[in-house]
């Protein structure tokens, strides 16, 4: 099958494309440099003349707090650029996969989100993140919205990489320790999204490795399955501001998943014992 891939320059584009080439299919992964999601015109040009037989859209703009300044920007790729390439897939009549966000949500929820909670989005990022999700549910029938969050893989930067230079540089790091979600390895991701793709099981999904953790816990599991010593200390967000406001319980349950006879990744833990390997 002729597979469309977005972001192939990131961590999970990237992954897309080799798990696709493995089973057998034909991958065209595209970037910026092929199909610039700025220019609505150019997306539509490219893949009316590509005619692919499935979409998997990985490529977004992911700067979170630089977001609520380029407001413009972040909409136009998000959102209208989504809004594109859903028209460009229903007039092709083939499935679209959408990689969408934790962020959608506000984060005041106790306990785990469901696929059919109310998306709240409390920043700029989350908010066209949602905006490209209400179009691909407004103009298609077939399509899946995947839900991700805490992404690492090997073609990109990444917290992992991040706490691993900080801990070799610094003698004590401060880390956040009241924001929780689950992490997700872009290499377990990949070959899910493709298993999807072979289904006709549409809707909206959340995938991340299974277990969940605050970023201090996530930080200091990468430095012991690492071998880095360095003190670490809990705070909390308040202590550490930033420009775009994060949500505080990122959990997203993957019952949906099991329901439907999709494997849960792995745990969090073993995803990134994997991924030390690697780098």
């Amino acid at each position: 099958m002729k597979v469309l891939v977005t972001g192939v320059k990131g961590q999970l584009g990237y992954d897309v494309v080799k798990d696709l080439e493995k089973r057998g299919h034909q991958p065209i992964g595209v970037d910026r440099d092929e199909m610039d999601l700025m220019d609505n015109e150019a997306i539509r040009t490219f893949i009316m003349n590509l005619r692919p037989e499935a979409i998997i859209h990985c490529a977004a703009y992911t700067a979170v707090d630089k977001a609520e300044e380029e407001v413009e920007t972040c909409y136009q790729i998000n959102a209208e650029a989504v809004k594109v390439i859903s028209e460009c897939a229903k007039e092709l009549d083939v499935k679209l996969i959408y990689i969408s966000t934790d962020y959608v949500f506000d984060g005041t929820k106790e306990g785990e989100y469901v696929e059919t909670d109310l998306p709240n989005p409390i920043n700029v990022y989350g908010a066209s993140k949602l905006k490209g999700e209400q179009y691909v549910q407004t103009l298609l029938e077939k399509y899946y919205i995947v839900r991700i969050s805490w992404v690492f893989g090997v073609n990109g930067n990444n917290f992992i990489k991040t706490m691993r230079r900080l801990g070799s540089e610094r003698d004590e790091l401060n880390i956040i320790n009241d924001q929780v979600g689950s992490p997700t390895y872009t290499a377990d991701l990949a070959p899910l999204l493709v298993d999807m793709m072979e289904t006709d099981k549409y809707g909206i999904y959340h995938a991340t490795n299974e277990e969940t953790c605050s970023w201090y816990e996530f930080a200091n599991e990468i430095f012991k399955q690492s071998g880095i010593e360095v003190k670490t200390n809990p705070i909390t967000t308040d202590q550490y501001p930033t420009a775009a406001k994060r949500p505080m319980n990122s959990r997203m349950s993957k019952a949906k998943l099991k329901a439907n006879g999709f494997n849960l990744l792995p745990t969090w833990q073993e995803a990134l014992a994997h991924y030390l390997k690697l780098i």
